[in-house]
């Protein structure tokens, strides 16, 4: 056993993972790439992701938190790879996560420098003989109602090999950067996810107040990509600064 190896930090179950995806100029993206990393590619896209899901059953270094276990998410984040002895790590950064509870948004800021804040939120999961047929997640953002959805079409698939869905789920670190200017690096840890494809999705929200003027343009227009991954029980551990 290594005694020196990060130990469990959150447990939880991810649930309905609504994915809109958009191809972006690098040079809006270079600003948020912590250092250590660098930003990773599909097919020689760059791309960021706002994300809308469910966490479900949370436990925090295995203690579930009266209040605290069930409540949505929505983030918008891109994608960083990371040089390690054992290869390559791929990952993600945020931009900012949106969650209703102001002592998880306050706790994440204080520990871990991520970009957190607490916005009134609601969802809405329509399933049918077992498959989500649409998922909806809202937020409440200077006065307006604020919303990401989407419509599935068919059953859930196990993901392709070299797919654009298998490059966006299957980023199993994160990177953030500190106020000092090191990089944290955590590892998240669940299954393969079986994907939805979409017949439609659409973000309505005011993307320049949210998240700044310089996404305006992309996340304005129509995702590139979007579908719907099944989610998994997941299990996040603490994270270590790097020092490579």
């Amino acid at each position: 056993m290594n005694n020196n190896a990060p130990k469990e930090f959150l447990t939880a179950e991810w649930k309905h993972l609504a994915m809109l995806n958009y191809e972006i100029e690098p040079s809006v993206l270079a600003p948020y790439v912590p250092s250590g990393t660098e930003l990773d590619l599909w097919n020689g896209k760059h791309l960021v992701s706002v994300v809308g899901f469910l966490f479900e059953k949370t436990r925090v270094f295995g203690i579930p938190i009266p209040f605290h276990r069930n409540f949505e998410e929505v983030n918008l984040r891109i994608y960083v790879r990371c040089k390690a002895e054992d290869g390559w790590r791929r990952g993600v950064v945020f931009i900012k996560e949106i969650v209703p509870r102001a002592a998880i948004a306050f706790t994440a800021r204080k520990l871990y420098n991520e970009p957190y804040v607490a916005l009134p939120m609601a969802h809405r999961i329509e399933v049918e003989s077992g498959s989500v047929r649409s998922a909806e997640y809202s937020w409440l953002f200077g006065g307006r109602q604020d919303s990401l959805k989407l419509t599935t079409r068919g059953e859930g698939q196990l993901l392709t090999e070299g797919s654009e869905a298998e490059f966006i789920t299957e980023h199993y670190w994160g990177y953030n950067a500190q106020q000092d200017g090191t990089t944290l690096e955590y590892r998240v840890e669940h299954p393969r996810w079986r994907v939805y494809n979409v017949s439609d999705a659409k973000l309505d929200c005011d993307v320049a107040g949210l998240y700044g003027e310089q996404f305006r343009e992309n996340l304005n227009c129509t995702p590139s990509s979007a579908f719907l991954a099944e989610g998994s029980a997941v299990t996040v551990y603490q994270g270590v600064r790097l020092t490579r």
